[in-house]
């Protein structure tokens, strides 16, 4: 079946060839298994299943689509609080298709146990790096009788070569856990001594062999002789772990299975147009299901949710010294204004958990003002032509921010861009992040196409107008489902405008999924729909931990829901909800509708706490025959209940103010 997507694609693409961009696309999808169970798959980056989840997805793409790659588990950002840095499984592959080296063209798979052949490699493996001597034995404070071994190991213009240590022929491994390349005891090591060093140990029924850091020409020669050394010991099965050097030959390609929050996330390969993303969302969709992966969650009730971890899409150049953001700061400008324009951008695809305390709030939720903000867009929009990667940076970076001035959690984020004060903030990328993994690959290309077409758009069409202020209506409106769509269906008009006519279907089905409905009334041509809208949870103050830290509780107990109904239904029939009147107020086009917040749990903290559940959540419709419809605290959805169990009637929903459209349940 032809993409309906495609045709687009192609005019996009056509689109930066004709004003000679190159702009790549990354992408950041996140996956959890099919019953994610335990801490790691909500809330913490490690666990004891996850790594066995990576393995598994980086072996179903190995034989389904990347048949030459090799996985390396490589270590990655330490975090405050987490004792060993985050892993990720990187896959390693060369672009003309052809093997790491050599000698990966043979398999390395033997049915020798690898315990009985450890000593045999190491005498294979030092002649081949022309050293008579090295190895060391470690011993393991949490296993005494476990095998590693360590090779004090460096490489040059000269070749390889081996420091003495001066610590005997023994050294104890640090009491902590990970891998044995990450437990050496460096301290102990002289220090006019290099301390980079391989280390070979048996663990999980597998040969491990961590790599020390080298560039490029050492890591691939040392790659080649470890292979030749292993096919020469017949070892068992083999794994590699270490440091991936840069790519300073360009002659390879990366993907990254990394260990994240609550989820695996999958670092893509920069894409150079919208098709390749598209067929690697495809490849993860199926290896993920050979693995028992999927990108997205499955509730008790039957209902699905995103994984809780993003798909963060990344705009980026080709090279650093062929980039076409550095050279157009009107260009950013202009996405920036216009993604502040449409709300939709920011909470029609994302999670569940949206505003200022989110992982990616808007410039304008966050301390910043719209007169800072306003005042830095048009400083870039006045700069002369040339390079101002660092100008843009440091205008930026400082605004796309959370509200304790975090530069990675926002929106449209700019720390990765040219942020000279950290390793890795140089690379040129703005990153997307109010983007949640979705369960269709389809959906997510969808997506992915939606921002680069803005882009193609906004190159072609520069957007100055001012920034709004939009006010209460940012959590009020444009957190109802109807608000959401009335903004993207604009944004659908500019692009079909300007000859990007986006498939308006699959958009539908998208936001369809985000905001499931809850309930349909439909009778004698009058209808009423309850669907789910989105809430601004807040963040609550420091609470003391254990241990004598302290945590900072998101409040999730409030939920808002969004009542539509058609011309006839508000003409002839009477809403009450928890026996309380609620109003509807007309809408562009004959429909009604109104918003209610209301009270669905009450965990320890929480805001307002004198305040109770307010579920079971009851709904009486008022007009010729009444109907009464039950909401459960276990339920997603209002079922018929006699009319007995409601409430009786009582004073008419409340509003905070009289300008919003959303009534509070909570207000007396």
């Amino acid at each position: 079946m032809p993409d309906p997507l495609a045709a687009v694609a192609a005019k996009v693409e056509r689109a930066f060839a004709k004003h000679r961009v190159a702009l790549t696309l990354g992408g950041e999808p996140t996956f959890v298994p099919v019953d994610p169970v335990g801490s790691e798959w909500s809330i913490t980056a490690l666990g004891p299943t996850k790594l066995r989840h990576a393995y598994a997805l980086a072996d179903a793409l190995i034989a389904q689509a990347l048949p030459n790659a090799v996985p390396i588990y490589a270590p990655g950002k330490s975090y405050p609080g987490e004792i060993n840095p985050r892993w990720s499984v990187v896959l390693v592959w060369n672009r003309d298709g052809s093997p790491l080296v050599p000698a990966f063209a043979k398999p390395l798979s033997f049915k020798q146990r690898s315990a009985d052949r450890v000593d045999a490699f190491r005498a294979a493996l030092l002649p081949k790096l022309k050293l008579k001597r090295g190895w060391l034995r470690a011993l393991d404070p949490h296993e005494d009788d476990r095998c590693v071994w360590v090779l004090p190991l460096d490489h040059d213009e000269h070749g390889f070569r081996s420091d003495d240590w001066e610590i005997g022929d023994e050294l104890t491994l640090l009491r902590t856990d990970g891998p044995a390349g990450l437990r050496l005891p460096l301290d102990e090591v002289p220090p006019e001594a290099s301390r980079r060093a391989l280390t070979i140990e048996i663990r999980d029924g597998f040969f491990h062999i961590f790599l020390p850091p080298l560039l490029q020409p050492g890591f691939l020669a040392l790659c080649e002789h470890i292979v030749a050394a292993v096919h020469a010991a017949r070892l068992g099965p083999v794994r590699f772990a270490g440091y991936v050097p840069g790519d300073d030959a360009d002659r390879w390609t990366k993907l990254g299975i990394t260990a994240d929050p609550g989820v695996l996330e999958i670092n893509l390969p920069p894409c150079f147009a919208w098709r390749e993303y598209r067929d690697w969302l495809r490849k993860l969709e199926r290896a993920g299901a050979t693995a028992g992966l999927r990108s997205f969650k499955k509730l008790s009730t039957g209902e699905t949710i995103g994984t809780g971890g993003g798909n963060h899409l990344l705009f980026g150049g080709p090279t650093l010294d062929d980039h076409p953001l550095f050279t157009r700061p009107r260009w950013i400008a202009s996405m920036l204004r216009y993604w502040q324009q449409h709300p939709s951008l920011a909470y029609l695809f994302t999670g569940q958990y949206v505003g200022p305390s989110s992982q990616a709030p808007r410039p304008d939720e966050s301390a910043n003002t719209l007169y800072d903000l306003e005042m830095a867009y048009q400083f870039l929009e006045q700069l002369p032509p040339g390079d101002h990667r660092y100008l843009i940076s440091e205008t930026l970076r400082h605004l796309h921010t959370d509200g304790t001035g975090n530069t990675h959690r926002s929106e449209m984020s700019f720390d990765k861009f040219w942020n000279v004060n950290f390793d890795g903030g140089c690379r040129g990328l703005i990153e997307f992040r109010a983007i949640e993994s979705l369960p269709h690959a389809m959906w997510m290309s969808a997506v992915a196409l939606l921002w680069k077409a803005l882009a193609a758009y906004l190159l072609a069409h520069p957007f100055t107008a001012p920034l709004v202020d939009h006010g209460e209506h940012l959590h009020d409106r444009f957190f109802m489902p109807t608000g959401l769509w009335a903004d993207f269906e604009k944004i659908l008009a500019d692009l079909r405008a300007a000859g990007f006519t986006l498939p308006a279907a699959i958009y539908r089905e998208i936001a369809d999924w985000r905001f499931p409905t809850m309930l349909t009334e439909q009778a004698g041509g009058a209808r009423l729909i309850v669907r789910r809208a989105l809430e601004g949870w807040p963040l609550l103050c420091e609470t003391p931990l254990e241990g004598g830290s302290t945590s900072r509780f998101v409040d999730t107990s409030i939920e808002r829901l969004e009542f539509v109904a058609n011309a006839k239904f508000a003409a002839h029939r009477r809403l009450f909800v928890q026996g309380r009147e609620l109003a509807l107020h007309p809408l562009p086009g004959g429909d009604a509708s109104a918003g209610l917040r209301y009270r669905r749990t009450a965990l320890f903290p929480s805001l307002h706490p004198g305040i109770p559940v307010q579920l079971p959540l009851f709904a009486v419709i008022d007009g010729g025959r009444r109907k009464a419809y039950r909401l459960d605290a276990d339920g997603r959805k209002f079922r018929p209940c006699p009319l007995t169990e409601a409430p009786p009637i009582g004073a008419p929903c409340k509003k905070l103010h009289a300008r919003l459209v959303t009534f509070d349940l909570r207000l007396p």
